[in-house]
């Protein structure tokens, strides 16, 4: 027996009690034995089959367990089709990445959809096959490898809630095979569907009203929570939690390194609620990562959980589940809480909301982002706005307003997505750039889209780069052009990357500053131990209100990240660096690579400057 085959086996002893009593508080005593020997068999065939590459991996991700939550780490998002082409022109750009420092790679759906309208690739047909236009399983193969040779881990998207209506389980399903019709939630009357749909939002309302479809094949109404032709899958079902275990073992011998669980709030249906964020949702979760971590130690779990903040830190773990979910989670109420403050150029209500979000537990880390593939819903609690004196109604009403450009004033362009004329309800589609005001001409966009950048790489945690925004994308004008694009306007911030082949790099002219200076605090970031997710962030009241203090607790003293959202000139009050300790002749700004200009003790802040500050004397 190899040493690595050890260690799997000492994996195996140490966590499969964990697993079972995981098992038993979803499933009960009765059936948690069965299933935890269905899964342990599917574990030990996937480490059977683990290529020698990836089980180096594994040892080297055991050793250095906080690799993604380091300095050094930056996210890059994008789809594989529109950043490069195919998966094997990905990895021919895989230099690029490099250079900007990408560590982690999170390409867009690229596991074989259904035909046709899909979701933006969401509606899965296939979980083990690839986009037929993108290549091939070899390719993704290949892929991983060429990226893990750059250091780059490679991050997939993993739908959890639902499959294609084409998808065999459910193809299976509407021909009659009992077994894989019970994979669903399938209804042969609406006495149950509209009980539930007395509780349930609608996500798509626009275009997916309603949550169960009539399928003339099945015969039955079933569960589509997303569209008609995605059907919910049944996690009640312990066959359910046993394919999808599966699937990632076999998509980690793969080479993928991170899964993004997809819509995984919604899994668990329970009557009565939202369904959405139910107890259940973690102990599965918690036991997918147990499966992982004993066959694959190298794979990481990131929860797309865009939820209300007092939601959120379950998905990290609280209580006994603390480190013991995913991995990542994304923060979206940094995101929302970011266009807030550009917009109003107040920081009291972010720095209230962000106060509210628990310290995530010191194994995990957040990922922070500015912007994503998806619209901005402006998820601001009203408990939030009442604590500072805000109409919370009022406050997301001109969000919408100032970022659709219709506000008098608005700097931004961004277009209304999925307008809820019932509530008022407005999301936001629109490229970084285009929605701070570039595509407008406004001269002090480039500078708010490096502010945004500077607070989601001093804040903690996994930052993550939008394709295009290093580059200063604008709206894609010609979004609706393509058929298939034309119902759904959040292809207007899914632009094409523009490819220089007269640049070195390839990438376009830098005309307006904005990679040069995302570059630079990267390079700033990469050298500054406070940024390792593990140290606590706290975020301080503002003195000045257009002043967000956020302060990283390390063991060489406290780094302040200040960061000024108005375009006037402000100030980080004397008293701050005085609590800190950081009133000293050492006082340092890591991004200016100087001493900060003081006034009575003071640091002054240019216009959408930020300034991360730590005394230099100390480390």
């Amino acid at each position: 027996m190899t040493r690595l085959d050890a260690g799997f086996e000492d994996r195996l002893l140490a966590w499969e009690p964990d697993l079972h009593a995981t098992l038993q508080r979803v499933y009960g005593p009765g059936a948690a034995r069965d299933v935890t020997d269905r899964l342990v068999a599917i574990v030990r065939a996937a480490h059977a089959a683990r290529p020698d590459d990836l089980r180096e991996l594994d040892e080297r991700r055991l050793r250095e367990a906080d690799w993604f939550q380091r300095p050094s780490m930056v996210g890059y998002a994008a789809y594989a089709d529109r950043f490069a082409g195919t998966l094997h022109d990905v990895g021919e750009r895989s230099s690029y990445l490099r250079d900007l420092g990408v560590g982690y790679l999170h390409l867009m759906p690229l596991l074989a959809p259904r035909p046709g309208e899909n979701d933006g690739g969401y509606a899965v047909m296939d979980y083990r096959s690839v986009r037929p236009d993108l290549g091939a399983v070899d390719d993704l193969r290949t892929l991983t490898t060429t990226l893990r040779a750059e250091g780059i881990s490679l991050c997939l998207d993993l739908v959890l809630n639902h499959v294609a209506r084409e998808h065999e389980w459910a193809a299976a399903a509407r021909a009659g095979d009992p077994d894989r019709r019970a994979y669903f939630h399938v209804y042969d009357d609406r006495e149950l569907p509209d009980a539930y749909e007395a509780s349930l939002p609608e996500v798509f309302p626009d275009f997916a009203p309603g949550n169960f479809t009539w399928d003339d094949e099945l015969a039955a109404w079933v569960w589509t929570t997303f569209n008609d032709y995605q059907w919910d899958v049944n996690w009640s079902n312990p066959a359910v939690l046993c394919e999808y275990a599966d699937i990632i073992l076999a998509l980690a011998n793969l080479g993928v390194e991170v899964f993004r669980l997809d819509a995984i709030a919604f899994i668990w249906k329970r009557l009565g609620t939202t369904c959405q964020n139910q107890p259940e949702v973690h102990e599965l979760t918690r036991a997918l990562r147990t499966v992982a971590r004993i066959a694959a130690p190298a794979v990481v779990f990131k929860a797309e959980a865009i939820v209300g903040p007092a939601d959120l830190p379950a998905y990290l773990g609280v209580g006994d589940h603390a480190g013991r979910v995913s991995d990542l989670a994304y923060h979206n109420g940094l995101m929302v809480q970011i266009w807030s403050m550009l917009a109003s150029g107040d920081t009291r209500l972010a720095a209230h909301a962000l106060q509210q979000v628990p310290q995530p537990p010191s194994t995990t880390a957040w990922a922070t982002y500015v912007r994503c593939h998806d619209d901005i819903g402006w998820a601001i609690s009203d408990e939030d706005a009442h604590a500072v004196g805000i109409d919370p109604y009022a406050h997301r009403r001109f969000l919408s307003d100032w970022y659709s450009g219709a506000h008098p004033g608005s700097w931004a362009r961004g277009l209304v997505f999925q307008q809820n004329e019932a509530t008022g309800d407005r999301r936001i589609s629109g490229t970084l750039a285009s929605l701070a005001g570039l595509e407008a001409g406004d001269p002090d966009a480039a500078a708010r889209i490096l502010w945004a950048h500077a607070v989601i790489l001093g804040f903690g945690g996994l930052p993550l780069i939008w394709m295009g925004d290093e580059l200063g994308l604008l709206n894609d004008q010609g979004w609706a052009d393509d058929p298939a694009h034309a119902a759904d306007n959040r292809w207007v911030h899914r632009p094409m990357m523009p490819w220089d082949p007269a640049s070195a790099s390839g990438a376009h002219d830098d005309q307006h500053g904005i990679g040069a200076g995302l570059r630079h605090l990267l390079d700033v970031r990469r050298g500054l131990p406070h940024l390792h997710a593990a140290s606590p962030t706290e975020v301080w009241d503002p003195r000045d209100p257009g002043v967000l203090l956020v302060v990283r607790r390390h063991p060489l003293g406290p780094l302040l990240a200040a960061s000024n959202a108005t375009g006037e000139e402000a100030w980080v009050a004397a008293d701050v660096l005085h609590w800190l300790g950081l009133h000293t002749d050492g006082l340092h700004d890591a991004i200016s690579e100087s001493a900060p200009e003081l006034r009575e003790g003071a640091v002054r802040l240019a216009p959408y400057a930020t300034a991360w500050l730590y005394d230099s004397g100390a480390s």
